[in-house]
């Protein structure tokens, strides 16, 4: 007679048995959402925490932001941002109050200042989470918080201080509310959704400016028309009218401060920054602009490794008006990503500029998989295959790269070994165009990892997936872009002389004395690590242009800025000066202030000092 087993298993071996029975309790814990939750959360920061303390923080926009943060707490001055002194003005001050925060509580040093994109990060897995599961149910659900973290672009974009996690998290928020609302039966509670909406909202215009209401508004308001649900009785419901009071209380305060406490700000802010930037007009004019197929046809990677069952959500695009709530879903969720990647592509296009499309995609990849996995058939076995087809792809160009670099030695500063394409350097991957296999001997370490990472976790997972395990196949999709992101993550500390000039300011700090002085010749962003590592302030030679630009102009900015003929005064006055330089300029500048002794190089840069 049959005994019992789990799932009405019928007799079976010992250790058959005893395998079904591990994996039916495997699968009996993740059925449970706070579990499903919790998993969810400790891979977010085994990825994200457990590559926050290195490498160090990069000169421009990384250590840039940072530095603002710390001014913000030497000052006291949480209205007006300051960079090296300067009026900086052209930022919403939600990831620099964040940042601060941090300071405050952990001190001044890496982890902490990527310690709010950690935690925002984590935060947007649980909103993923929670949306899929709202939307289409437990599974998808499940597999859009898996996805969440595992993104290349959301890894990759979170590895600099910019505020796109915070964004994203924060329109998600609103979006979550939102629908939420619309399924609740009970006023009360629909209600305090919508508050939750507004007031997410509200923190998303204090995170990257007016696109914070921007697209919810357009988004929210293009699903009631074409859903068939703008009407007077859902706009009372919504609360508009106490709703906006409460974005107002929330988002206008610092706006209406930093209004008052600095002349001209309104312009800066509102009209140059977002009008003018946005139409390809700002002043100073200080960046590129990414060709618009390349600029699309990247998010292919940027979702990648769920893009094959991106690729799968395209065969339900709407067609036709939402008639059923899960078409109304996807109508939602494509008009999320629409409205976002159709509105920047007429703009000064970044890479990162689209990270808030990235939650649809990863909501419409999930629901796709899990639509899939219910009923299995041509179309998920061909996207799991292709997605087999390009990591083999992938890790097959790694090995062919570290094949090229056998017989080179690893060592020495990689800055010399590396071509320079700075055409290139408006992509966020730009710098690894630069590789040569004199260079690439350095990555061999990092580079065999990933390609082995790729080659076990997407055919583990495809046979995972031929053999009817679907939940343990997207698992070891997972697995497989958190040991790339390790991967990667080693690979970007091999990169760290040249992105970042920390250790050229701990070499300074060391020996530097009151009467001392730090110059950086050029731009201020080429070596802003300088003022965030020596927490000094730093001589802008010939660099008044880029961020500081506008502040300079203010009567109480520093007097930073200095031209050839103010170096050649100082480099001859007592006091030691410390010049900060790429190598190739060196000439250029002895033949200004003489012959000058080399105090320090990495990653080809220069300290040029006079002593």
């Amino acid at each position: 007679m049959a005994t019992s087993a789990p799932n009405g298993v019928a007799a079976q071996p010992v250790a058959e048995r005893s395998r079904l029975a591990s994996f039916w309790l495997a699968t009996s814990w993740l059925s449970r959402p706070a579990s499903q939750a919790a998993l969810l959360v400790a891979l977010t920061l085994a990825i994200y925490l457990g590559s926050a303390f290195a490498p160090a923080l990069l000169d421009d926009a990384d250590s840039a932001h940072a530095e603002a943060a710390r001014e913000m707490i030497e000052r006291g001055d949480w209205v007006t941002l300051r960079l090296n002194g300067i009026r900086y003005l052209e930022k919403a001050p939600l990831l620099y109050w964040s940042i601060a925060v941090c300071f405050k509580l952990l001190g001044v040093w890496e982890l902490p200042a990527r310690l709010p994109l950690v935690l925002a990060s984590a935060a947007f897995t649980l909103v993923m989470f929670a949306l899929g599961r709202l939307l289409f149910g437990e599974r998808a659900g499940f597999y859009a918080g898996l996805a969440a973290p595992t993104c290349f672009g959301v890894y990759l974009f979170t590895r600099i201080l910019i505020p796109e996690i915070l964004l994203a998290l924060f329109l998600s928020a609103a979006y979550l509310c939102f629908l939420a609302a619309e399924r609740e039966a009970s006023q009360t509670r629909a209600a305090l959704l919508y508050y939750g909406m507004y007031a997410s909202v509200a923190l998303a215009v204090l995170t990257k400016g007016l696109i914070g209401v921007l697209f919810p508004a357009g988004t929210v308001g293009l699903y009631l028309l074409l859903a068939g649900r703008l009407r007077l009785g859902t706009l009372r419901r919504m609360r508009l009218a106490t709703g906006s009071l409460l974005f107002v209380a929330i988002a206008a305060p610092w706006h209406l401060l930093a209004t008052l406490r600095t002349e001209k700000f309104f312009w800066f802010y509102f009209i140059n920054e977002h009008l003018l930037r946005y139409v390809g007009r700002r002043v100073p004019m200080d960046y590129g602009k990414v060709p618009l197929l390349l600029f699309w046809g990247l998010h292919l990677v940027w979702v990648f490794p769920w893009t094959a069952f991106l690729m799968v959500a395209f065969r339900e695009f709407p067609r036709r008006l939402p008639k059923t709530e899960r078409e109304r879903a996807l109508l939602f969720l494509w008009l999320w990503a629409g409205l976002v990647l159709v509105f920047f592509s007429f703009s000064t296009r970044q890479e990162y500029y689209t990270f808030p499309a990235y939650p649809a995609l990863i909501l419409l990849a999930g629901q796709a998989l899990a639509g899939r996995e219910a009923a299995p058939g041509k179309a998920l076995r061909i996207s799991q295959w292709a997605l087999a087809a390009v990591a083999t792809a992938v890790a097959a160009g790694l090995l062919a790269m570290v094949a090229a670099s056998l017989g080179r030695p690893a060592e020495g500063d990689i800055a010399g070994l590396l071509s320079r394409n700075e055409q290139h350097y408006v992509l966020s991957l730009g710098h690894f165009l630069d590789l040569t296999p004199e260079s690439f001997a350095a990555l061999r370490g990092p580079a065999i990892g990933a390609a082995l990472v790729l080659l076990a976790g997407a055919w583990l997972s495809l046979w995972l997936r031929i053999t009817g395990r679907h939940r343990a196949a997207a698992l070891a999709l997972a697995l497989m872009s958190a040991g790339f992101f390790l991967c990667a993550n080693e690979a970007y500390k091999v990169f760290n002389p040249i992105l970042s000039s920390r250790e050229l300011a701990r070499r300074i700090q060391a020996v530097f004395v009151p009467g001392d002085r730090m110059v950086i010749n050029g731009e201020y962003e080429s070596g802003s690590t300088l003022n965030f590592y020596t927490g000094r302030q730093v001589l802008i030679l010939n660099g008044r242009s880029a961020n500081l630009w506008f502040g300079s102009w203010y009567p109480d900015a520093p007097k930073i800025f200095l031209e050839n003929s103010d170096l050649a005064r100082i480099w001859r006055e007592p006091g030691r000066v410390f010049l900060f330089t790429p190598a190739e300029q060196k000439p250029k500048l002895e033949a200004l202030v003489g012959p000058a002794r080399v105090f320090a190089s990495s990653g080809g840069k220069l300290i040029l000092t006079n002593r």
